[in-house]
């Protein structure tokens, strides 16, 4: 299993996601988060295919579909706190920190 916890910014919101795969690379989706959008997507998006989520074309996997249903904000770093936990969850990808700092002057 792999957690991920995704802070988005601004709007305050924490997105959870919890993800599970079998030996195919298929991967159980469990994502909780106060943002009523992700609500949404936690609805719909419960499993993927991990191979098809990493290599395929940007917009074209499932997470990202699902994504561009509900969210209004293309700048969320929550479809990519989802990817990232399904690649670890998948053996795809090893578990490390990532983080966007973002500073205006």
């Amino acid at each position: 299993m792999a957690t991920g916890i995704v802070h988005s910014g601004i709007c305050g919101f924490t997105i959870n996601v919890k993800a599970v795969s079998d030996a195919n690379h298929k991967v159980t989706l469990e994502i909780t988060s106060d943002c009523p959008n992700y609500q949404k997507i936690a609805q719909e998006l419960t499993e993927v295919d991990a191979y098809k989520e990493i290599f395929n074309k940007l917009h074209q996997g499932t997470v990202y579909q699902v994504f561009a249903k509900y969210s209004p904000h293309p700048s969320c770093p929550g479809v990519s706190g989802i990817l990232k936990t399904v690649e670890v969850a998948a053996g795809l990808a090893l578990s490390q920190n990532a983080s966007i700092s973002v500073t205006k002057e």
